[in-house]
């Protein structure tokens, strides 16, 4: 889980991609450049290529240009946007040159794409079973009842259980993950020999993301497909890497074998990013955040681009564009740093890539002192399950089954679980946006089950939710001041129009967007810029308590780090309470002060964050902390668990868990586990932790 807080402290990696060797160039970028109509650059001079087998990641802040690139190589730029000039060759084929319709049978066929997006990337009139025959139809000619089978297997690889009753559903019946799952099996059906991923874990929990990972690792072993990936997930980028570009501003500023990259990353903006990772050693100090934002499009070109950003910049980073700079061991920078006399004395100087250390023993200390703020019991969500025409009710959906927990005042509550488990549920029933079944849910002394939405509007400002989707929850016909601006003006808040575009402005900044981004609409921002405004929304009304339902998926390493800092500030300065649903168990030990591990609706172990992340008791809890990829190789072997959390209609009898679990006993399939202390603070659901 932690990882080290010096660049230089970086081990070589023990599990390694498999080695490339002397095999033919599948992809060939040669110079790069799309434009928009008024002549302003986005992708700049790219150039890299691709061997049959090997894996090129991509890696840089929203805005810098990775997705364009792919859309480039895909010919799918949006209207607006042209290749101005360069060479894309798949092969020794042309892709710039080819006609449309000769284009559709390298798209899908040759060369796929898993977007970052699937709720949008999906078609929702269409099974999912019918989408993926599409691709088996058109790229592998197989006809009738050739594809059934084919579609289910393909699902069944990406670990959708129940395949073949999902090959008949459609997107909306889906989860956020299960959709991902879907693209990435329909990108995978036509055996392409190079495959774009677009941040293509994002959506989903470690679990299914090893296996995914995994997936695509024996995909190339097998048939030597070549993998473009673009993400923001240094871990991911280690365990699957052979080459690393780093990009900025629509240039490649550093690129590098993995191993060369993550011991002695050369540009400064490689060396933030590695810096602002988020582990428990740096859980009592901000973390090193990269200040600024990405230069906008059309932005002077007569200098370094990100020199307004760089700590180490003099006045040539700010005169002239550095040029192209070969180093050691195949890899290249651009940076004045390796090309001037006064750029090697900065380098000679020591300097710190990470905070210094700071004494975070009060992190993990008990509660003595605060009051619970929050504090909720026995919470029962049970959807009815109603079939006929006179719909009758034939079972439910137990979504939260028996959830209780405590959140004092300024503490930090996370909640982690595969996807399906009920962590969203137990956020939005909190809020009574879903009326829960039985339980007590109390806020700052006020019971809320069973009050009217009157006596609920009073509470409304105190509790707020960050969503998933910052997509589906912005309005894409509103502009930001609209969006920001609605909720105070439902609550109150804020005494005049002035004060409230004054306000509006403030929480711009807090989260890294400029002023000027308030008149523009959602569609016109990268999908990490969005996830900021959501995160604005929430605070314009003042809240006490957030429910931050995956705040960071969408955000790259250096916006993950402003937003941590964020959180964090406003938490110490508010006293906020945070209720934190995520997977990235990284940014759960940085920022928690307990977690709560959730399985098929139920809370199967809990306890303080050095308890729970450092020595867990429950093997599902183990199985979720060995799939976390990390930077420095190490790390427990990882607990594959067979399928997918089953059904919570229909729950196994006795440890909900025994379907999955290596170690199950006779009785675990017979009586649920009551729950084993461990400690004051640890709790366990487990005969394992029993005996």
């Amino acid at each position: 889980m932690k990882s080290d807080s010096s660049l230089n402290q970086l081990r070589p990696l023990t599990s390694t991609p498999p080695e490339i060797g002397r095999r033919e160039f599948i992809l060939n970028v040669d110079s790069l450049v799309t434009r928009l109509n008024n002549g302003a650059r986005i992708v700049d001079d790219i150039s890299f290529s691709l061997k049959q087998g090997e894996t090129f990641a991509l890696l840089g802040e929203s805005g810098c240009g990775k997705s364009m690139t792919a859309l480039a190589l895909m010919r799918l730029l949006p209207d607006g946007i042209r290749v101005a000039s360069g060479d894309i060759k798949l092969g020794e084929e042309d892709i710039l040159a080819l006609p449309e319709y000769a284009m559709r049978k390298v798209r899908g066929g040759q060369m796929a794409m898993i977007f970052q997006e699937p709720g949008l990337s999906l078609n929702p009139v269409m099974t999912v079973g019918d989408q993926i025959a599409e691709v088996l139809t058109l790229h592998q000619q197989l006809r009738g009842k050739e594809v059934r089978p084919r579609c289910v297997e393909l699902l069944e690889q990406v670990g959708i259980s129940d395949a073949l009753r999902r090959a008949s559903e459609y997107p909306f019946q889906l989860s956020g993950g299960m959709k991902q799952r879907v693209m990435i099996a329909m990108a995978m059906a036509g055996q392409p020999k190079l495959l774009i991923a677009d941040e293509p874990t994002t959506a989903l929990d470690v679990t299914i993301q090893a296996q995914v990972l995994k997936l695509l690792r024996d995909t190339q072993q097998k048939t030597g497909m070549a993998l473009l990936l673009i993400t923001h997930d240094l871990g991911v980028v280690a365990q699957m890497a052979h080459q690393v570009g780093v990009m900025y501003a629509g240039q490649i500023i550093e690129q590098a074998p993995r191993e060369q990259l993550f011991a002695r990353p050369a540009h400064p903006y490689t060396q933030k990013l590695f810096a602002a990772l988020p582990d428990a050693g740096r859980s009592g100090q901000p973390l090193a955040a990269i200040p600024g934002n990405v230069p906008p499009l059309g932005a002077p070109l007569a200098a370094c681009r990100f020199a307004p950003r760089c700590d180490k910049a003099w006045a040539l980073c700010h005169e002239q564009v550095p040029e192209w700079t070969q180093l050691e061991n195949g890899q290249g920078v651009r940076c004045h740093l390796y090309t001037s006399q006064m750029g090697s004395e900065k380098l000679n100087l020591k300097t710190s890539l990470s905070p210094a250390p700071s004494n975070v023993s009060g992190e993990g200390a008990g509660e003595e002192g605060r009051d619970t703020f929050l504090q909720v019991e026995n919470l029962q969500v049970h959807f009815l399950i109603r079939k006929g025409i006179l719909q009758r009710t034939v079972g439910y959906v137990k979504a939260v089954d028996g959830v209780s927990m405590n959140i004092p005042e300024g503490r930090t509550l996370a909640l982690v679980g595969e996807s399906g488990c009920g962590k969203t549920t137990v956020g939005k029933a909190l809020l009574q946006l879903i009326t829960p079944t039985a339980g007590s849910v109390r806020f700052a002394g006020h019971e809320l089950i069973g009050i009217t939405a009157r006596q609920l509007r009073k509470h409304r400002a105190g509790m707020q939710m960050i969503f998933q989707d910052p997509y589906a929850s912005l309005n894409p016909k509103m502009r930001v001041a609209e969006i920001l601006q609605e909720g105070m003006d439902a609550l109150s808040i804020a005494k005049n129009s002035d004060e409230r575009q004054r306000r509006i402005d403030e929480l711009l900044e807090q989260v890294g967007l400029e002023k000027a981004s308030k008149w523009r609409y959602p569609h016109e921002f990268s999908g990490g810029q969005r996830q900021r405004i959501a995160i604005a929304r929430v605070l314009a009304v003042n809240p006490n308590l957030l429910i931050c339902d995956e705040p960071t998926s969408a955000l790259d390493v250096s916006v993950q780090a402003q937003i941590l800092n964020l959180l964090k500030s406003l938490q110490q300065q508010l006293r906020l309470s945070y209720l934190f649903i995520s997977h990235n168990l990284a940014v759960v030990e940085y920022l928690a002060h307990e977690v709560y591990v959730m399985y098929l609706g139920r809370i199967v172990e809990r306890g303080t964050v050095a308890e729970v992340l450092h020595t867990p008791k429950h093997p599902y809890t183990q199985a979720l902390l060995s799939a976390v990829p990390r930077i420095d190789g190490q790390g427990m072997k990882t607990i594959r668990l067979p399928g997918e959390t089953p059904s919570p209609s229909r729950p196994p009898q006795g440890c909900h868990f025994h379907t999955r679990c290596a170690h199950v006993m006779a009785k675990c399939r017979e009586v649920y586990p009551g729950e084993t202390i461990i400690s004051a603070t640890h709790r366990v659901h487990c005969y394992l932790a029993a005996e």
